[in-house]
């Protein structure tokens, strides 16, 4: 799962912005940071290990989410106005538990006992509004995993940080649909390497049960953001490098040396973790290989030398990446670092998954590096996943440990380390006003000839007699608040939707107002009370069911549901055409009781 959340477009969106707003926004100034979710589209990143895990790059999705990104940038760019932003922060109990307790424990006693939890409880909290007070938005870092929604579900969704943004913005865009407010709720990712939102334990995939906790981050962000009265004042500054983190020299102390390796990933890279088990017999904690894998790999990808299997010591070697670069190398060698200063506000832009003590450690590291050059008190913020995507990132002791998120550790035991050095430098270039001095670093690859995706473009077809959004099942006359609307159409392919953007929207539940005699939307395909599921059958066919879970909400009255799709067209000798449609269902009464 760890695939579907990984940034290969940040130098597609960086070259569209330099050529619509010139020098404005610059790779030192623009962080693209996913929130994340498992449960997205995949094949958008360059990388082969990702590739292959995605079944193939999909440029029709690359496009898609470059397009995407381009056009919020430009929304948010057209509403730009005066404004103050205030910062708030608090403690949230009860959302988190540590996923890798055992891990935790190898850390110092003498570290952990300055600490009340093995999770970071703080969520930090900036508000935004106008000159005249009004709210504009909010952004808040807290860490905790998007895996409320467990392994066993299909449908795509922005998980825990997605929900907690949609139920903020529906809770201050009255009368909005989902993603068409003027406010923004942005819920970032943090040092959420170890931290499960799972606190009663993993959920059994059989019943896909307690894996809906995903509101638990809602109440307390409410509270904090109501309170916020702290002003952030000051300069704004920004700070960026690209660097190879296969070849960083650590300083460990006055006269010690370590360094980074080439990227691997190790056995219980493939155990899963506790929010997703692997489907294979491997186990976490995992610190010597086996025969059968081990000659497996060595058959078909060729052996790990000795010197990554000493450098990445005592990761046991599952997939050697970083020596491999067929038909693209597998990892990424060069990574962003980054920094943006707000005054006495920093956000450190990491490419990856901090555990809770590596996190720790590094904030308080480029806290000291402020304070050395004349920036005291600095509130630091860990914002993950950002730039590109190099998995995760342990301490020294827990990558001994070798659970998941060790062997996910790519760039070896001191990875840690080097992103501390590296953006120590960056603080001090910050804090001395010598960021024009800063060195570039090596520019990343970017690779033309990408896997292309194995899943092919096949024509749509409609059964005989039929056409596409026919409806199949029509929904029932009458429902009650609480029950499920479930209407099946005809389908086709919702993928040929992200080629021609037609709709908005695969679906929408609408409500009859008479006094206009016009038909309302109440809901769309982002709302959290609809599911669209399209079943694939043979040779092209298709079917799209469209549910609505009835909210107590709901206001008694007509409703209809209706599906937007597009089909694939093909004639022979002529290229594929995709073909627009919709349909709409019977109308239905909501009533309160039968």
């Amino acid at each position: 799962g760890v695939f579907y959340k990984t940034f290969a477009w940040r130098s597609d969106v960086l070259n569209r912005l330099q050529s619509k707003y010139g020098s404005l926004y610059r790779r030192d100034n623009v962080i693209l940071s996913g929130t994340h979710t498992h449960s997205g589209p995949a094949g958008y990143f360059q990388y082969t290990t990702f590739v292959l895990a995605s079944e193939g790059f999909s440029n029709r999705t690359f496009e898609y989410m470059v397009n995407g990104i381009m056009k919020s940038i430009e929304i948010a760019h057209t509403n730009m106005k005066p404004g103050k932003i205030f910062i708030n922060k608090g403690n949230v109990d009860g959302a988190q538990i540590n996923r890798s307790p055992t891990s935790y424990l190898w850390n110092p006693l003498s570290e952990r006992a300055r600490y009340s939890s093995n999770t970071d409880k703080e969520m930090l909290l900036l508000k935004m509004v106008d000159l005249n007070g009004d709210d504009l938005g909010l952004i808040s870092w807290f860490a905790i995993h998007p895996v409320s929604m467990n392994n066993s579900n299909h449908l795509v969704n922005s998980d825990n940080m997605g929900y907690a943004s949609y139920l903020f913005e529906q809770e201050k865009n009255k009368g909005y649909l989902p993603g068409q407010g003027p406010y923004v709720a942005a819920f970032a990712s943090s040092n959420l390497g170890d931290v499960s939102p799972n606190t009663l334990g993993p959920s059994c995939i059989n019943t896909g049960e307690s894996c809906d906790n995903a509101n638990s981050t809602c109440p307390i962000g409410g509270e904090l953001y109501a309170s916020a009265s702290q002003e952030v004042t000051g300069p704004l500054a920004s700070a960026h490098q690209w660097v190879n983190m296969t070849d960083v020299t650590v300083w460990l102390n006055s006269t010690h040396t370590g360094k980074t390796c080439k990227p691997a990933l190790g056995y219980s890279f493939a155990a899963g973790t506790i929010d997703g088990f692997g489907s294979l017999n491997f186990t976490q904690g995992t610190t010597v290989g086996d025969p059968f894998w081990d000659s497996l790999r060595d058959q078909i990808l060729g052996k790990p030398s000795e010197e990554i299997k000493e450098c990445q010591k005592p990761k046991p070697i599952l997939l050697h990446t970083g020596e491999l670069s067929k038909p693209n190398p597998w990892h990424p060698d060069i990574v962003d670092v980054q920094i943006i200063t707000l005054g006495f506000f920093a956000i450190a832009a990491v490419p990856g998954e901090f555990t809770t003590m590596s996190g720790r450690r590094f904030r308080e590291a480029i806290q000291e590096e402020f304070a050395t050059y004349g920036m005291p008190n600095m509130t630091v913020v860990v914002s993950g996943l950002c730039n590109v995507y190099t998995h995760y990132i342990t301490t020294y002791e827990e990558y001994q440990a070798q659970r998941y998120e060790a062997a996910s550790t790519i760039y070896g035991p001191h990875t840690l380390s080097a992103y501390i050095q590296l953006f120590k430098v960056l603080a001090k270039a910050i804090a001395t006003g010598t960021v024009a001095n800063l060195s570039t670093g090596p520019e990343p690859p970017f690779f033309k000839q990408l896997i292309n995706t194995l899943i092919p473009d096949i024509v749509d077809r409609a059964p005989t007699g039929k056409h596409f959004g026919d409806v199949l099942q029509p929904a029932n006359p009458t429902y009650r608040m609480g029950e499920v609307v479930e209407v099946v159409f005809v389908g086709a392919n919702p993928k040929n939707s992200a080629e021609i953007l037609t709709h908005q929207t695969f679906l929408t539940v609408e409500k009859y107002e008479a006094t206009s005699a016009t038909w309302q939307i109440v809901h769309n395909d982002a709302s959290w009370e609809t599911r669209f599921y399209w079943h694939k059958g043979l040779l092209g066919y298709s079917n799209t069911t469209i549910q609505w879970h009835i909210p107590d909400s709901a206001q008694p009255g007509i409703y209809r549901i209706r599906y937007f799709g597009h089909s694939r067209k093909q004639d022979l000798l002529k290229a594929a055409v995709i073909v627009s449609f919709e349909s709409t269902s019977s109308t239905f009464e909501v009533v309160t009781a039968l």
